[in-house]
């Protein structure tokens, strides 16, 4: 994306909420990340929580040492209704079968931000 407001329909939010997961760019990830969720915004999933835009950033920066060579990408089409979106995602390397996979709901703010994400693991690396 390349504006600077917040992407709107459920494929845009789900693309740019993963496109974040793959920037390597600390600074244009950060920048990002403001773009897309509120000051306050909520990440939780089975291994990890975090809260804010410093910690969302922290938190994805150590994800992607862990998973260095590989990245994430939406899964199937996003959907939502009201101010909740759901969708899937895939972590891996193109055209190989992924090493996970998980599901997450994003509840959007009246701002077109994301304010909080629940995230399910639906398949994870041995």
């Amino acid at each position: 994306m390349t504006t600077n407001r917040p992407p709107n329909t459920p494929a845009e939010i789900a693309t740019q909420y993963v496109h974040i997961w793959n920037e390597s760019d600390p600074t244009r990830r950060r920048t990002l990340i403001e773009q897309t969720f509120t000051p306050d915004a909520s990440y939780i999933d089975p291994l990890t929580q975090s809260t804010g835009h410093q910690a969302l950033d922290a938190m994805i920066s150590v994800a992607q040492a862990q998973f260095s060579g590989l990245s994430f990408s939406v899964s199937g089409k996003p959907d939502g209704h009201h101010e909740v979106l759901r969708f899937s995602w895939s972590l891996g390397k193109d055209d190989a079968c992924p090493v996970a996979r998980g599901t997450d709901i994003a509840v959007i703010a009246p701002d077109g931000r994301i304010e909080r994400i629940t995230g399910f693991l639906d398949k994870m690396p041995s």
